[in-house]
């Protein structure tokens, strides 16, 4: 008997639809005529031990305790779902031959590993275990995936990486929570302290640019206009460019803070001939962007139509599972395989078929056209969200649900539309000595952004909105007047839904130290597309972040967390280059016991930090409720695991993850 163990059984009876008929139907399995068996989990079905299954003691949080470091790891059964373990495993020990169907990501290829291990599958059967990849439920794409089985032991570097993840979040998590939560007690903060790997970090990036926006002080900065007329009257504008004498009365974004300069600019200018240095003339094409993953969908969902990271993945998730209609939703791919390109005219029917906002779009939509999003170097487990072949009438869905299939939808379409094609020109003058530029952009063909509408237009419009008259090098104009523009600077813009999760996923940006910067060039972000909006909401629940209308905000608490922690661990620097190194594992670059052992080094020094000091920025600072309550509980950190774990050890783990 071959037996299918899905992640979840949305997906195990996706595969069962798929297998011959007639179907057995018992509680937790579909048996099919030929004797093939799907069962499934339920999410995780097992998690790691509480401290106190490795020490009665740990039951208590005490400073002498820290930090805990278990010798071999322990999973115990979640206790809601230990029913269908048991079904799993009477299954298991039937099954000639196991298929690993969970999810196409990191997270999912570990869900399923950790239990065909827990449940003792060793030797040749542990061997012959194949994976099965399956990222569109409808049946023709499972049957697709059913007849490309690959062997399982190919993903072992994904449980791998996975694995260290889990357990480095367990690690990070229970011994600074614990070692902070105690120390603020002393100061009298009534709360959990919760730190984590990720979630300190980004709670870090909000507080620094809340206080950026408070500590503030706008000043005036001044740009020059030279109107210029032609000899056949024709008028444009170019602006000054400072030259390098003038860089002590400009600020680092190189704008001049001296009026006096300025001034004097404009008025050397006044009624000067103008020479033409430079006309740069150019035909640009513009390929459409690629198809959406998560993060990328979750930042356009939430700049479109205000929704939070959650409610997106919960409305994705709803597509994907409920109605058929997208492919996996938890994709950090970009880029489909080649020969997904064949399904593109059953696609784009069934984009028609579903939704009359691109009727016309889709009648110069191209087929044949391959974009760049076609390329199977860039796609392993997992592709770029698309729409399935499944025809709906997505009136029937929910407002939320319609719009992200508006937008997977639109981004799939444009891969099939001609480029967006302009002229931009540039030209240099020179007045009085002084350099000055003008641009412009000309449309030429709109191409895919005309289904983005006359918004994506003008913002192009925005970087030259004048048109330029015919020059050539050498032409002489007459500068008719300068004008003095001040402007003021701006104060940094609180984070929102859309810009907090951009920070995450382009993480680079917040890391100082150059070689870091250098090292997350490719493999950059802070969590995975799976965990990012469960990481913003888990700061909201504990209190640390507010909203406030869309800009999210630090709370007090927030506040006093970040000003107590040592800054390595509120900075992003330390836990990107771990997910660097998590990705390194991935691409069997790097091994689990030098990740664990870096990670191990560094938590000692900030245990030792925590038992230095004491966080009196959190004195006087109310909890939130939810925290109040959960350290009543004794907090999950603390409570005791009564189950027997089996034991998993950790210099064994590349070989058992996978």
């Amino acid at each position: 008997m071959r037996l299918f163990i899905a992640e979840k059984p949305s997906l195990g009876r996706a595969i069962a639809d798929v297998l011959p008929r007639p179907h057995q139907k018992g509680e937790g399995f579909i048996r099919a005529a030929n004797g093939d068996t799907v069962s499934w989990c339920i999410g995780h079905l097992l998690e790691q031990a509480e401290p106190d299954a490795y020490d009665p003691a740990y039951k208590q949080w005490r400073l002498e305790h820290l930090p805990i470091l278990p010798q071999q790891w322990q999973l115990v059964p979640k206790p809601k779902t230990r029913k269908q373990l048991t079904v799993l495993r009477k299954l298991v020990r039937e099954a000639d031959q196991l298929v690993h169907a969970g999810d196409p990501d990191r997270e999912g290829q570990l869900l399923v590993d950790e239990v065909i291990d827990y449940l003792g599958v060793k030797g040749a059967k542990r061997d012959a275990v194949q994976r099965c990849l399956i990222s569109d439920l409808n049946p023709p794409a499972v049957r697709r995936a059913l007849e490309r089985l690959r062997p399982n032991r190919e993903f072992v570097p994904l449980a791998t990486s996975a694995l260290a993840r889990s357990r480095a979040d367990w690690l990070y998590g229970i011994n600074l929570t614990r070692a902070y939560t105690i120390q603020g007690r002393k100061v009298g903060y009534d709360g959990v302290l919760s730190v984590g790997r990720v979630q300190t970090p980004v709670l870090g990036l909000v507080v620094r640019r809340d206080r950026a926006i408070e500590d503030f002080v706008p000043k005036p900065f001044y740009e020059v206009l030279a109107h210029l007329l032609t000899e056949d009257g024709e008028r444009f504008h170019a602006k000054w460019q400072p030259s390098e004498a003038c860089r002590p009365f400009q600020d680092e974004d190189g704008r001049v803070l001296s009026r006096r300069l300025a001034e004097n600019v404009v008025s050397r200018i006044d009624g000067q001939p103008a020479t033409v240095l430079v006309v740069d003339r150019k035909r640009k094409r513009q390929a459409p962007p690629l198809p959406y993953n998560l993060s990328n969908l979750q930042i356009d969902a939430a700049k479109r139509y205000g929704l939070s990271a959650q409610a997106t993945l919960d409305a994705a998730q709803s597509l994907y599972e409920k109605h058929k209609l997208i492919t996996y939703p938890r994709s950090d791919s970009r880029h489909l395989p080649v020969e997904h390109h064949a399904r593109a005219p059953r696609v784009l029917q069934a984009i028609g078929a579903s939704t009359e906002a691109f009727v016309e779009a889709l009648k110069v939509a191209d087929p044949g056209r391959r974009s760049k999003a076609w390329n199977d170097s860039k796609v392993d487990a997992h592709h770029a969200i698309v729409p399935t072949e499944k025809k709906f009438d997505i009136a029937r869905l929910s407002q939320s649900e319609r719009q992200l299939y508006e937008l997977i939808a639109r981004q799939y379409l444009v891969q099939f539309m001609p480029d967006h094609e302009y002229y931009e020109t540039r030209v240099e003058v020179e007045i009085a000595g002084g350099r000055f530029v003008a641009r412009a952009r000309q449309l030429i063909e709109p191409g895919w952004k005309a289904l983005y509408g006359q918004k994506a237009l003008k913002d192009d419009a925005e970087d030259a909105q004048q048109l330029l008259p015919a020059l050539s090098v050498g032409q002489v104009l007459q500068c008719e007047r300068g004008e003095l523009v001040e402007k003021m600077t701006q104060p940094p813009k609180p984070f929102t839904d859309a810009t907090l999760l951009a920070a995450m996923t382009g993480i680079a940006r917040f890391v100082e130290d150059a070689e870091v910067r250098r090292i997350l060039k490719d493999t950059d972000g802070l969590g995975t597309e799976a965990t990012r909006a469960g990481i913003i909401e888990l700061l909201f629940r504990r209190g640390f972040l507010e909203r406030q209308g869309k800009s999210i905000r630090s709370s007090a608490a927030g506040r006093g967390l970040i000003d107590s922690l040592p800054q390595a661990a509120t900075l992003p620097d330390m836990t990107a280059t771990w997910e660097s190194r998590l990705e390194a594992i991935c691409q069997r670059e790097a091994g689990y016991g030098d990740f664990m052992t870096q990670l191990l080094t560094a938590l000692q020094a900030l245990v030792e930090g925590a038992r230095s000091s004491l966080p009196h920025s959190l004195a006087g600072v109310a909890a939130a409720p939810s925290s109040r309550r959960r350290r009543r509980r004794g907090s999950s950190a603390g409570k005791g695991a009564k189950r027997r774990p089996r034991r998993t050890s950790a210099a064994g783990a590349d070989t058992q993850a996978g």
